[in-house]
């Protein structure tokens, strides 16, 4: 399929811009944004407000200090007609003041390695290249728009309900939402669906006595014994299960222990001799669906339930990222991505299996927004998190280019009338 005129315009003005989107990537990149440090993520959502701004956004920083975090980039442009967008991006990276991985270095005239490049300010970057060419071509204006870029992606604020209440509020406005994370780093592949990740703890108590008397009526099994049957059993119903995983992450047992929730780990005492009295286990969750996610809270608490002789112990779910379930509308979101790649000659898109797609933001849609994809974002080597990490430079063309004409596309495309909300005002 040959483009429009528009359709053009707005590749030519993804390929003008290219070299100013690179410059702006390696800006961003170089300066620390550690989740935690307030100072470089709300320095790196200015550089980006700025920008929004002079596309006529309306934009506005929203303190993070209710959630312990540095705030939020919320930017909004109101058009016409159509269907109203939320593109979301975020700020913050996983590598802090403290980490070695600070500035960017060049591998080779397209790879680029440096801290937070594909996850995420490479997709900030294209949603601002984006956003660029549809102006450019003078479709912008006609387009309802949000633009969140969070500060606190890769460790969320708490109480949750505020830090994410305005990306829920985004959300419940939205016809389509767009995620800019990097999937899983494949150019043919994108999200339609991500699993939810959440925490749980788990702790044991046993009867303290010299061994000799373990298995005892008095004594019984001790907490190390109850907690190995807890875990064998989480494994003997659960592991099965497609897209569910449950991963004790750390564990500590003994006489005596001291965990230290902050550092994920801690210490523990005990000898050979004595049967343990305490122990903890901490781990996570990942479910591709609510129902999938209290079915398996379900399970675990009722093993958790039934105890060895002379045992207790309790089980406890920490709030989370949700998933993102397969859905209707983001099926029809993805043949419209993977059209709109092969019309541009990049070949078609298929959907990233959830097992290989983290947690993101764009998990907080599932069920407001009518349509959501994730993954448009600067594709890599999959090395995000890592002081591996790595962008491809190339990508960004291909990237803004997908995006610019998708969102160009859905806006003129009268067949998604009957779906929209029908709101194209403000969120409050």
């Amino acid at each position: 399929m040959g483009q429009s005129k528009t359709e053009q315009k707005i590749l030519t003005s993804v390929d003008h811009h290219h070299a100013d989107a690179v410059a702006l990537l390696k800006e961003v990149v170089n300066i620390n944004s550690g989740t935690m440090n307030f100072e470089g993520v709300k320095k790196v959502g200015m550089i980006f407000k700025v920008r929004l701004d002079a596309l006529g956004f309306e934009t506005r920083w929203i303190e993070g200090t209710g959630f312990n975090r540095a705030g939020h980039l919320m930017a909004f442009h109101q058009g016409k007609k159509g269907p109203r967008f939320l593109l979301i991006g975020h700020l913050d990276t996983v590598f802090e003041s403290d980490s070695p991985f600070q500035k960017y270095t060049m591998v080779n005239d397209s790879i680029l390695h440096g801290p937070g490049v594909s996850d995420m300010k490479g997709g900030d970057v294209i949603i601002l290249q984006s956003l660029q060419a549809l102006a450019e071509a003078g479709v912008l204006n006609e387009m309802t728009i949000e633009v969140i870029m969070t500060g606190d992606e890769e460790k969320t604020g708490a109480p949750l309900e505020r830090s994410r209440k305005d990306l829920f509020d985004a959300a419940k406005a939205a016809d389509i939402a767009l995620g800019f994370e990097n999937a899983d780093g494949n150019p043919k592949t994108i999200v339609v669906s991500r699993r939810g990740s959440t925490s749980w703890e788990l702790k044991v108590t046993g009867e303290p006595s010299h061994s000799s008397q373990l298995f005892t009526e008095r004594v019984g099994a001790g907490a190390i014994y109850e907690t190995s049957r807890i875990l064998m059993e989480f494994y003997t119903k659960l592991s099965s299960e497609k897209d569910l995983t449950f991963n004790p992450g750390v564990i500590l047992g003994g006489t005596t222990i001291e965990y230290d929730s902050e550092k994920s780990g801690g210490t523990a005492f005990g000898k050979s001799n004595v049967v343990a009295q305490t122990a903890v286990v901490r781990g996570d969750l990942r479910a591709v669906s609510p129902e999938q996610l209290q079915r398996a809270e379900t399970i675990m608490k009722s093993i958790v339930a039934t105890h060895l002789p002379k045992t207790s112990a309790e089980i406890q779910f920490s709030e989370g990222m949700p998933p993102l379930a397969p859905s209707e509308g983001s099926a029809k979101l993805l043949d419209a991505y993977s059209k709109t790649s092969v019309d541009l000659g990049y070949g078609p898109v298929t959907a990233v299996l959830p097992r290989n797609a983290g947690a993101a933001d764009i998990s907080f849609t599932a069920g407001l927004a009518t349509m959501s994809l994730d993954g448009l974002g600067l594709k890599g080597g999959g090395n995000d998190h890592t002081v591996n990490e790595i962008g491809n430079l190339h990508q960004l063309r291909v990237q803004s280019k997908r995006t610019a004409i998708l969102m160009y596309r859905l806006s003129q495309d009268k067949n998604l009338t009957p779906t929209l909300k029908g709101s194209l005002g403000k969120t409050k």
